[in-house]
């Protein structure tokens, strides 16, 4: 997908690159000549991945530590890259499953890493991304927020009985609104945000699923089409390049082409309107700026 683009002068940070979609993402863009920066929890599979990117196309290509459970971690990362450029930004890392936990700040941790994690990088990152402008943020989303409005009442599980596909699929939900907010906020200053549904893939996000909610969630998906890692990551890539969507911005992008709407909230393929209502993004927005600290 990133055949015919010259990346060689450009630098992306990919989120959780270091395995599945985020490790396919970044080696399309490396094989396009990006000088890419993968920031992961474990230094260690990330900096394997990194020097499997330098041996394959001759790019630089690096680890750094990032833990989107923290705000501290995000912080000192955002502080790390200082005032270097930043080109693309990929906001790909993830979680799914488990019982109900919390972040380090306190957020339940599905829409703790997903979004508020991401909102506090993404924003920290703005001077670099405006310096190198035009740039892009790709916000990674599923399917799974259809069914699943951002509930502004209890975000965080401290007073209805926690569920994991919602926990999960209001995080992904978030994700689409905080690509609708960002847009309209920096948009006018280079800086163009869509949100992307990579489909249904196999991947390590699953690890902490129990064998029940596996049978579950593919019962849910049963009819679609299974992708690799990289058909997945080709949605990603296409955002992160194509030129027809050069300022375009605010819109949830599926199979490298934009999302169509949904006609009911279990209707699969399709985004749901509740994620594109500009005002409900302005009050996650809002929420997001009181819980992250960011003015």
């Amino acid at each position: 997908m990133a055949n015919g683009h010259d990346l060689s002068n450009r630098t992306a940070i990919v989120t959780g690159g270091a395995g599945g979609l985020g490790t396919e993402t970044a080696r399309a863009l490396a094989s396009a000549g990006a000088q890419v920066v993968l920031a992961v929890r474990d230094a260690a599979a990330g900096g394997r991945v990194a020097q499997q990117l330098r041996a394959e196309w001759g790019v630089a290509a690096s680890a750094e530590v990032l833990d989107l459970a923290s705000f501290a971690s995000i912080r000192t990362f955002a502080e790390r890259w200082g005032n270097r450029p930043l080109h693309l930004l990929i906001n790909n890392a993830g979680v799914m499953g488990g019982p109900l936990a919390y972040t380090a700040d306190g957020l339940e941790k599905h829409i703790g890493v997903n979004h508020f994690g991401h909102f506090l990088l993404t924003t920290l990152l703005v001077p670099a991304l405006e310096r190198a402008g035009p740039s892009r943020v790709v916000q990674l989303t599923s399917g799974g927020h259809r069914p699943w409005p951002v509930d502004f009442d209890d975000m965080h599980f401290r007073t209805q009985a926690y569920a994991l596909f919602a926990a999960y699929g209001r995080s992904k939900a978030a994700n689409v609104m905080f690509a609708v907010g960002f847009q309209k906020r920096f948009g006018p200053r280079g800086i163009t945000a869509n949100a992307v549904m990579p489909g249904v893939i196999r991947t390590e996000l699953m690890r902490d699923l129990s064998t029940e909610e596996s049978t579950f969630l593919f019962s849910r998906v049963a009819g679609l089409p299974m992708k690799t890692p990289q058909q997945g990551a080709a949605t990603s890539v296409w955002a992160a390049v194509a030129d027809e969507l050069e300022g375009v911005g605010g819109l949830c992008l599926e199979d490298c082409a934009v999302a169509k709407p949904a006609q009911d909230d279990s209707s699969s393929g399709s985004v749901a309107a509740h994620v594109l209502d500009p005002e409900r993004a302005d009050r996650l927005w809002s929420v997001s700026e009181r819980t992250t600290g960011i003015a």
